[in-house]
């Protein structure tokens, strides 16, 4: 019988995968050995033999078997979520750089906000600042918030209470009080908002970060629930808002949404005033911000 010969470019992505895994594992027992234990919030002992941390410690942080874990870092072929990932990231102190490598190494994505979106440049941050009191994000189609200028940060809540993980406009017009409460026509929003996300997601439905943000929602917000099983589904447009801001009062502004590539994706969100008391309320809250940072 002659043996069926193995397709060229299979044997090379088996090798590669092979190759990923064992960085993986040599990664992350390097990242376990310089851990001391007092980072992390466990007492040295006078028998610790194993520099660092000890594989059970890092699964015990981490939620994860501890069989499991040793096979991660023998690296035997067995998949790894994101939301394990995502733990292991935390557990280990991993660093942005070092986070995305390990993201890398696993051949996931990071279920974070992108925080160094390259739409984020410099010349973006100072377009932003330079709107003010106008308040105004950056945001992608996920609604993760990926930069804001001063009085964007204090228009709902304050953002940099929130941590970044947090900062998604569905997941706070869901879950997060003030900024619901911040939000006048709060059930009409949430509908829009929903029934946008949907449109957005058709293009993403395999992507793991798009899949674990739904599942986050569908947990945490019976609202979301109600609203996401409406199938509703509209594009963006420029629409009037209206917000109540704790430090200045009610604020109606026009929305509009300003696209950074022919495609859907990354946009900038402006919030020009409709009236001229808003207008003067946008640039008290302004006022509000900057003494808040300085």
């Amino acid at each position: 019988m002659t043996p069926q010969a193995t397709p060229r470019g299979a044997s090379q992505g088996t090798a590669t995968a092979a190759v990923r895994r064992h960085e993986l594992a040599d990664f992350l027992r390097h990242r376990r050995e310089h851990i001391a234990p007092e980072q992390v919030g466990l007492p040295r002992g006078r028998r610790r033999r194993t520099p660092g941390l000890r594989r059970e410690e890092v699964a015990q942080l981490s939620a994860v078997g501890v069989t499991w874990y040793t096979w991660l870092e023998q690296a035997r072929d067995i998949q790894v979520s994101v939301q394990v990932l995502d733990a292991l990231a935390r557990t280990l102190l991993l660093d942005p750089s070092e986070r995305a490598h390990l993201f890398q190494l696993a051949g996931a994505v990071d279920p974070t906000p992108a925080t160094a979106c390259p739409s984020v440049t410099p010349a973006m941050r100072a377009v932003l600042e330079q709107l003010e009191p106008y308040p105004a994000c950056l945001q992608n189609s996920r609604y993760d918030i990926l930069a804001y200028n001063r009085t964007y940060g204090l228009l709902l809540c304050d953002l940099q209470a929130v941590p970044p993980e947090d900062r998604n406009c569905m997941i706070l017009s869901y879950t997060h009080d003030e900024w619901r409460s911040s939000i006048v026509h709060l059930e009409e929003t949430q509908r829009l908002m929903a029934a946008r996300f949907r449109a957005a997601m058709a293009g993403h439905l395999g992507e793991p970060v798009w899949k674990m943000l739904l599942k986050r929602l569908r947990t945490e917000s019976a609202e979301f629930c109600e609203a996401w099983d409406r199938h509703e589904v509209v594009a963006h447009r420029t629409k009037r808002k209206e917000f109540l801001n704790r430090h200045v009062g009610r604020v109606v502004v026009d929305h509009t949404d300003l696209w950074l590539s022919p495609e859907v994706g990354p946009r900038m969100v402006t919030y020009v005033p409709a009236d001229e008391v808003s207008r003067e309320r946008l640039v008290r809250l302004r006022e509000i911000a900057v003494d808040r940072r300085g």
